[in-house]
């Protein structure tokens, strides 16, 4: 799971690689599309996970927080 400061610096870098190669007029590459496609799955996938992954290891880690107490 990316935090929150590498998903903001991988947004960012996807962002000025879609500029930079769009003035240079390569992002037609394989290469190029392949590494930018694989960032914003990263993105994607993370924030997705975090959504919905983040209520079951709530419910986890209270559960563990309790036996703890106990």
């Amino acid at each position: 799971m990316l935090s929150n400061n590498q998903s903001l610096i991988l947004t960012g870098v996807m962002a000025a690689s879609i500029f930079v190669f769009g003035v240079l007029d390569i992002l037609d590459n394989f290469l190029i599309l392949t590494a930018l496609t694989l960032i914003f799955f990263a993105i994607t996938i993370n924030i997705f996970y975090v959504h919905f992954g983040s209520k079951e290891e709530q419910k986890n880690f209270s559960k563990q927080r309790s036996l703890q107490n106990k």
